[in-house]
């Protein structure tokens, strides 16, 4: 059973901003130890403001998702340091997104090799730990998106369902090592994933940010959600209303989705 008790040990990717700092916030709140990792060389602000502070300890180390080195040398860390991990948060992403004739092949390549094979290289790196120590919680995040595909969201569509299928698959692969793995759903919230966005689809892009900006949800909603949800043991975590009934009417109600479906796409080319 994941429990985030005092002194768990958890490391994050993506840990400089958005949900992975909601999740390193609320983790030091508990009294766990985390290892907050970003692509930044220096330490991020955000996070030297909780290393500081306590009651949990945080600290930062460099991280490229993309980078096998990278990974390597922050296990290596994890073992010299703590010996072992209890949770690992592949949490690290970006976004792209817009019509298929507009997304060129490069814009393609960075998304997968960020918001997927990240997660496949921090699954890759430390599951041999974990099934040493016989025990550990594997969370991924991926999106609404990974469960509900609408138009003009190939890449991330196509990249959060890969993360979707990836954790569905260590769910039952890992269960008989004791290994547990929840993956993260949530529909927009505010962060700054805009800031990251890439694609020459302009009027996707604005519509995307107007849901970021215009949500309701914080980073820091999601996170509570998430922590709760891992500690039930829930594989799929959705953290919202709308996540919710968009999945349950495409899993029960499927005429209803492709029709609902259909009237995003038309509104979209509307406005072309």
């Amino acid at each position: 059973m994941t429990t985030f008790a005092p002194g768990t040990r958890v490391l994050v990717t993506g840990a400089a901003s958005g949900l992975g700092l909601a999740l390193v916030t609320q983790l030091a709140e508990r009294g766990c130890r985390v290892l907050a990792t970003d692509v930044h060389a220096d330490v991020p602000a955000p996070v030297q403001v909780l290393a500081d502070a306590g009651p949990g300890t945080v600290e930062y180390r460099r991280l490229d998702v993309t980078s096998d080195v990278d990974w390597q040398t922050v296990r290596d860390h994890v073992v010299e340091t703590w010996g072992g991990l209890d949770v690992l948060f592949n949490n690290a992403g970006v976004a792209a997104g817009g019509r298929i004739e507009l997304s060129e092949m490069d814009q393609w390549q960075w998304i997968v090799d960020i918001n997927l094979l990240g997660v496949v290289r921090g699954c890759r790196t430390f599951v041999p730990m974990l099934k040493e120590q016989g025990s550990g919680t594997i969370v991924n995040t991926a999106s609404a998106a990974g469960l509900i595909h609408p138009p003009r969201m190939s890449e991330y569509n196509a990249v959060k369902a890969g993360v979707v299928a990836l954790s569905e698959t260590l769910f039952h692969e890992l269960k008989p090592n004791g290994i547990a793995v929840s993956v993260v759903c949530p529909t927009f919230f505010k962060t700054n994933l805009t800031a990251s966005m890439r694609g020459k689809d302009e009027s996707a892009q604005a519509s995307a940010a107007k849901l970021i900006d215009g949500s309701k949800r914080t980073a820091a909603d999601i996170a509570t959600v998430v922590l709760a949800d891992v500690e039930k043991g829930r594989h799929i975590v959705l953290t919202d209303r709308e996540g919710r009934i968009a999945y349950t009417a495409k899993r029960f109600l499927r005429p209803l989705y492709y029709r609902e479906m259909a009237k995003a796409a038309v509104r979209m080319a509307r406005k072309d």
